[in-house]
């Protein structure tokens, strides 16, 4: 195996912060040391290898360098006894993809406590649909359930939901019996979270008070926040006394504009949702629930499926905000 190539999406820095996006043959020599090399058949493409995929000095430090914090496929080589040859598997999180060469390629090498063995009742094309996006939808509807709340006590709000974690989120609380109440910047979508369970959409605008107070009537039971800032700030304003805010993303802002008012008068629980470095018990607790009682009736529904050769045109509407649901990488094509 050693000698052998394989194709991958290479990003080089041609000069000072100016980068180049190709697909190359590669040596599986090339890649990092590991205990297991993984044949990738199918990744995801998420905010986070768009970054990296950009020059993002946050997420990738070294160039070249193969995007994709995703990967599922089949162990070709494994120097570790929890794993053989011709086991599925799934890799996300971790360093994958950020400064380890990641599921943009057809090979990858990684540490052993980075593998997942594939659940039963879930593929490796599905698990991608899910992908880092789709654990950490259900990683927030698992917390939410943690801190006690349930579908009889009220609506449940998902900011950025036609995005990857929101779009998998609407559809995932819909199935569990909640009321989900979806907010988007791209009303026109309306049709699509409807679809997905939501019984009711509202747009960015009317999820964003800026008015100043210090709390707002309250509405929601729970809410699934991906996108940060004043919308996040707004939701957690707005929560019902004892309510639970689940907080996973910044594509808005990293910023937080509040005052402690909802936490110390209603008791508001703010919870983060740490999924890169979430421990393996907690993955495989996840990954069991995405395919038992989380797994969805419209996974094709939320996908877009693409080859590596699409990926560019995919990470500039992922870039601009206009990404839909889930985009699948098929590494088989």
């Amino acid at each position: 195996m050693s000698n052998q190539t394989y194709r991958a999406y290479v990003i080089d820095e041609t000069a000072e912060n100016v980068f180049e996006r190709n697909i190359k043959d590669r040596s599986i020599n090339d890649l990092p040391e590991g205990d297991v090399l993984v044949k990738v058949h199918y990744s995801s493409l998420n905010y986070k290898d768009a970054l990296s995929a950009t020059g993002n000095r946050g997420v990738t430090r070294k160039f070249p360098h193969t995007p994709g914090v995703d990967a599922a496929g089949v162990v070709e080589e494994s120097g570790d006894s929890r794993f053989e040859s011709g086991q599925e598997v799934i890799v996300h999180g971790y360093d994958l993809g950020c400064n380890t060469w990641g599921g943009f390629g057809e090979y990858i090498r990684v540490p052993a406590d980075w593998v997942v063995t594939l659940p039963k009742g879930l593929s490796l094309r599905e698990s991608m649909i899910y992908g880092t996006a789709g654990y950490t939808a259900a990683y927030s509807v698992l917390r939410l359930e943690e801190y006690g709340i349930k579908p009889e006590m009220g609506e449940v709000l998902v900011t950025g939901a036609t995005g990857g974690v929101g779009s998998v989120a609407v559809a995932i609380l819909a199935k569990a019996g909640y009321q989900v109440v979806a907010s988007t910047g791209k009303t026109d979508q309306a049709e699509f979270l409807l679809n997905l369970g939501a019984k009711e959409v509202i747009s960015r605008e009317d999820s964003k008070d800026q008015s100043g107070k210090p709390l707002l009537k309250s509405r929601w039971a729970g809410v699934v926040d991906a996108v940060g800032g004043e919308i996040l700030a707004t939701a957690i304003k707005s929560t019902n006394p004892r309510g639970v805010v689940t907080c996973c993303g910044n594509v808005a802002s990293a910023d937080l504009p509040i005052n402690v008012y909802p936490f110390i008068l209603r008791g508001v629980s703010l919870v983060g949702i740490d999924s890169q470095d979430s421990p393996m018990k907690l993955r495989q607790q996840i990954w069991g629930r995405i395919s038992s009682e989380w797994k969805l009736d419209q996974l094709e529904q939320l996908t877009t499926e693409i080859t590596l050769q699409e990926l560019d045109s995919n990470i500039e509407l992922i870039l601009q905000g206009r990404q839909k649901g889930r985009v699948l990488v098929n590494l088989n094509q």
